[in-house]
């Protein structure tokens, strides 16, 4: 029986049948020509959701990423140090006296699995440290994403693999040059390492990584390319055939676009949260036409609560301008490491 047969017949009511629509969506979605936004909360690259993300990259059923630096920088610690490893079955019943030895061990522990400093982190510090000065050198400056894509494409880190590379999303994604916007990167190892090597000088300046306002201006850029066929410059000047100036209050309808975008968000946070506000600064802020959102899937096991984004419920959405009445809504209420790989195989067909 394959996922999808297994998912059809079992998941029936409730929770799960909600699976189920929010999957058949998304197909319905991309057949009709639309394009998808993931975003990447939580620790879901050493959860190893490159197993089935990374398909899904290269079968083109997603077209761009939001991550966290975590994640980012994860998928390659896991490609490169993933036989050093160590487990740890029953990580909630660890004392405090047992933790303090993982940290002498090096061994960085997410949930049930400890991530060894040393094999991990110091593994690719020495070739981010040359790109990053080898930028410098040149006089050019990249978003932390471009810099992991230099280092993943140069072939450098081949020798070095643990895993089977095609089960590495970021590859997926690198090799495809996937649009990655990766906000708050200073939030992460490689941006502490990156930040210490400048205190020491081993890194001419802080400016060789473009931050987050400049992920948004690209965001934004991409989302009017993608729904309105041209650069954000050209409807700022009002050229183009058909385009209008926005109106406050008013979205370009879904068959005036050239695509839409859906939204399909594992967890919640400034993954998240980053991305799906640019629909409403483009409208409310540049006051430029556009599509809202035009699919919105979300997988947390949030409490539903109006007082927190992630366990927001979609239709509070709709007053911060980011999704329409119309746009198919779904919550998942569950574990993002056992439904999104399920959701995944069955829109890969496995």
């Amino acid at each position: 029986m394959s996922i999808s047969d297994f998912i059809r017949h079992h998941y029936r009511h409730f929770n799960a049948a909600t699976v189920i629509d929010a999957v058949d969506a998304y197909e319905a979605h991309l057949a009709g020509g639309g394009r998808m936004m993931v975003t990447l909360a939580g620790a879901m690259s050493t959860a190893e959701l490159g197993l089935s993300l990374a398909e899904m990259i290269r079968r083109d059923k997603i077209h761009a990423i939001t991550c966290t630096g975590a994640n980012l920088e994860e998928d390659v610690f896991n490609l490169v140090a993933h036989e050093h490893y160590e487990r740890i079955p029953d990580w909630r019943s660890l004392t405090p006296e047992q933790e303090k030895d993982l940290e002498r061990r090096g061994l960085n522990r997410v949930t049930d699995t400890c991530i060894p400093e040393q094999l991990a982190f110091r593994a690719i510090e020495g070739p981010m440290v040359e790109l990053w000065n080898a930028a410098g050198a040149m006089g050019e400056r990249f978003f932390p994403h471009e810099y992991f894509y230099q280092l993943l494409t140069s072939g450098d880190l081949e020798p070095h693999y643990q895993i089977d590379p095609g089960d590495s999303w970021l590859l997926a994604a690198a090799e495809k040059d996937l649009p990655l916007f990766v906000p708050g990167w200073e939030d992460s190892t490689m941006g502490n390492v990156f930040v210490a090597n400048v205190i020491r000088g081993d890194i001419p300046n802080i400016g060789l990584v473009r931050g987050g306002l400049e992920y948004m201006h690209a965001l934004a850029d991409w989302y009017v390319r993608t729904t309105m066929g041209h650069p954000i410059a050209d409807l700022q000047a009002g050229h183009g055939d058909g385009m209008r100036t926005g109106e406050h209050g008013r979205a370009i309808p879904a068959d005036e676009a050239e695509n839409t975008v859906g939204f399909f968000q594992i967890g919640g946070g400034i993954a998240g949260d980053f991305p799906i506000c640019v629909v409403p600064m483009i409208h409310q802020d540049l006051e430029l036409p556009r599509p809202y959102w035009s699919y919105f899937c979300q997988i947390s096991d949030s409490t539903t609560s109006y007082g927190s984004y992630s366990g927001a419920v979609p239709t509070e959405k709709i007053t911060w301008g980011k999704l329409d009445i119309t746009t198919p809504k779904y919550v998942i209420e569950s574990d993002a490491t056992i439904v999104a790989p399920l959701m995944f195989g069955a829109l890969l067909g496995l």
